[in-house]
């Protein structure tokens, strides 16, 4: 079981290492937000100071590329499908949960690699995290790509339309970021915004995020998002293996 999604992860990985301009530009748009926008917002933190400011902007960022380098990544499997090679995967030996389990972990390490990236870009840029709370949002960053990556996964293999996939994620990513929080935090909206936002899973992820970046490491958000990320984990994880087996017939 564990060594055949290894072998997955392994040759996604190596899939990943010979073309590995994706991952990269991913975090060219957090990186120019954290630029020319984080010197916009020292009137919207208490302090105001670039520290106080990148602690709010930079888990929004992180977990933006959470979403969307995750979200768009059932497209490889809706390729693999054409191609005949998830065919020949499903009548081979292999363990069938692997071939998902492989996908989303590798998908969970690159983000935690352009995480780490931005995290280093911030601290240049004045932010002040400590080691504990830095890798506390790096597992919880990647529990958000295993969440929107099982998720994404799923419906390429209930679909497997790219035209229909593209607009459904779209129409999902769209509200689950602007409701989020991602860029400004949601108290300083109106009060039916604030309601609305906590049925949005993201908030809390965001919510976890501020408040470890700021250091306040008993902040209830904290348990919240992780337990709220362990259950739908399971659950889309879930989905997407039983969507996987139920292709096989």
């Amino acid at each position: 079981m564990f060594k055949h999604a290894t072998l997955i992860l392994g040759y996604e990985v190596r899939g990943l290492l010979r073309n590995p301009i994706w991952p990269l530009f991913g975090i060219v748009q957090p990186v120019l937000y954290l630029v020319f926008f984080a010197p916009l917002l020292g009137s919207t933190v208490p302090g105001g100071s670039d520290s106080a400011v990148l602690a709010m902007l930079t888990p929004g960022m992180m977990l933006m590329i959470a979403l969307f380098g995750s979200m768009f990544a059932g497209f490889s499997i809706m390729n693999d499908t054409r191609n005949g090679v998830l065919e020949r995967l499903i009548v081979s030996q292999i363990w069938r949960p692997a071939i998902v389990l492989g996908r989303v972990l590798k998908d969970a390490l690159a983000l935690v690699i352009q995480a780490a990236l931005i995290i280093a870009i911030s601290m240049a840029m004045g932010l002040r995290v400590g080691a504990l709370q830095a890798l506390l949002m790096l597992a919880l960053m990647a529990m958000t790509g295993l969440l929107a990556g099982s998720l994404s996964y799923g419906l390429a293999i209930n679909i497997r339309d790219e035209n229909a996939m593209s607009q459904i994620v779209q129409f999902m990513a769209m509200p689950l970021t602007l409701i989020a929080g991602l860029f400004l935090p949601v108290s300083l909206g109106p009060e039916w915004l604030q309601s609305v936002a906590k049925f949005n899973p993201l908030y809390y992820a965001v919510e976890a995020g501020r408040s470890l970046f700021r250091g306040d490491l008993g902040a209830s958000t904290i348990p919240m998002a992780f337990a709220l990320f362990t259950a739908l984990c399971v659950l889309t994880v879930t989905w997407s293996v039983r969507s996987l087996r139920k292709l096989a017939g």
